[in-house]
């Protein structure tokens, strides 16, 4: 298998999608920044925060691809 193993990824995050997404990660970011959540909480909120930051930068979001969701048009 030259060029070793690839996976395509079907895009499946639209535009306004990833705008809500980037938006909610502002939301969090300003809470966390601002000390409004901290401990458990800011943890939790700051992962699901990367997590929506790397699925609206590579436009595919797996759960979207197990639910058979395409907001993408």
């Amino acid at each position: 298998m030259k060029g070793g193993f690839r996976m395509a990824i079907e895009k499946n995050v639209g535009r306004l999608d990833r705008n809500i997404r980037l938006a909610i990660v502002f939301i969090i970011a300003f809470l966390y920044f601002s000390g409004n959540i901290s401990g458990l909480a800011a943890a939790i909120l700051v992962i699901i925060g990367v997590l929506l930051v790397i699925t609206s930068w590579l436009n595919f979001c797996p759960l979207y691809r197990l639910f058979g969701i395409n907001t993408r048009k």
